[in-house]
């Protein structure tokens, strides 16, 4: 009656559990990755792109945000669907691109303008990589910083919406500043939670990790410029 080998048995179900699940998160990571990378090639063509029409942007800017935020509340509607997901990711980096131009075109017009975005980019990249990997490899689980988060979040959109009356710079640079530590924040949480499986599709993990990047980017690039600027 007794079964000898049930230890085994049981310790190569086990296994083979493990590297199932090994292998669902590798092609999950994988897929995620590629629409990283391939809405960060959107955004810069739209950027490239942009700086032919900057003065058209800037005077539809706004209407060109609302856009943004109506593409961005359909990606998440559409994520299940295969081709209207991807034409509608590409399609909000793609426009995200174009809504930085003006800010790059005051940037690069500045003295060593192109040297101070191409700084901007590189360190958005290594920051990137770097808290990545810390968040694949620790231990640590960062999972409760998401209301904190999520808060701090709020609060940065009131003070830069508080900042289009004000035009201070300095409030600028502090915004910018807590910005930047923030979407590094959200680079670790978010990685985290999508080795963790907190999200449902790459596609959300893509828009998430791409939005960090995006903004760590823009908030690094309004430091540098301002900091750059002699007035």
């Amino acid at each position: 009656m007794y079964n000898r080998d049930y230890l085994s048995q049981e310790t190569s179900q086990y296994k083979s559990s493990v590297d199932s699940s090994k292998a669902s998160l590798m092609s999950f990571l994988k897929a995620t990755y590629q629409l990283f990378a391939g809405s960060l090639l959107a955004a810069t063509a739209g950027a490239y792109i942009g700086l032919d029409m900057v003065s058209t942007i800037a005077s539809w800017y706004w209407g060109l945000v609302i856009l943004e935020f109506i593409l961005l509340f359909a990606l998440y509607a559409v994520k299940n669907k295969p081709g209207i997901n991807l034409a509608v990711l590409f399609g909000f980096t793609f426009l995200s691109g174009l809504t930085l131009t003006p800010l790059l075109s005051k940037i690069l017009m500045m003295p060593a303008g192109a040297s101070i975005v191409a700084q901007a980019f590189l360190m958005t990249s290594v920051a990137f990589g770097g808290i990545s990997m810390f968040a694949m490899t620790t231990k640590r689980d960062f999972s409760s910083m998401g209301k904190m988060l999520f808060i701090a979040l709020i609060i940065l959109i009131v003070g830069s919406i508080s900042n289009i009356f004000f035009q201070s710079p300095l409030l600028q640079l502090g915004i910018a500043g807590v910005g930047a530590l923030l979407f590094s924040a959200f680079i670790l949480y978010d990685t985290q939670q999508i080795i963790k499986g907190g999200f449902e599709t790459p596609i959300e993990a893509a828009i998430a990790l791409y939005l960090d990047f995006f903004n760590l980017f823009v908030s690094l690039l309004q430091i540098l410029g301002i900091m750059n600027n002699d007035d």
